[in-house]
């Protein structure tokens, strides 16, 4: 069970943890590149109802590579990635563990999805699980 709090880069959005998480996972789908500007996004994944957002934001959405409509939450002062969400699993949300900064110790994640798009130069634990696509494709 977590129980914390975070800020945005200008503070003028928290968001709180406060239950279970359901799962830790890395995503190099080229939409998480982008979005991070790195080879891939470190995610928890949380029941919305575990998750209070204190403050604005400001939102996108776009078809994702699963075929679902993704939802990237932000702050609209200083763009810090605050949560995203996904039309595949509307009572989720997938919150940046870096977001918790050095409180964000319990992150370990249990498997890399998008690994089709994943790029030798961003290295990972080759015994994590990969998934070439969204983790219950059944297409490779």
């Amino acid at each position: 069970m977590l129980d914390l709090t975070a800020g945005c880069a200008c503070g003028a959005v928290t968001v709180t943890l406060k239950g279970q998480v359901q799962s830790m996972l890395l995503c190099s789908c080229r939409d998480c590149q982008r979005a991070t500007g790195t080879g891939h996004s470190s995610v928890a994944m949380f029941k919305a109802a575990d998750v209070s957002i204190s403050g604005p934001a400001k939102s996108y959405a776009r078809t994702a590579d699963s075929g679902a409509i993704f939802t990237r939450h932000f702050c609209p002062q200083c763009g810090t990635p605050l949560y995203g969400s996904s039309s595949r699993a509307p009572d989720r949300l997938l919150v940046p563990a870096g977001l918790f900064g050095d409180a964000a110790d319990w992150f370990a994640p249990n498997q890399l999805i998008f690994a089709r798009s994943h790029h030798g130069w961003d290295v990972i634990d080759p015994d994590l699980p990969q998934h070439e696509r969204y983790r219950d494709s059944t297409s490779p």
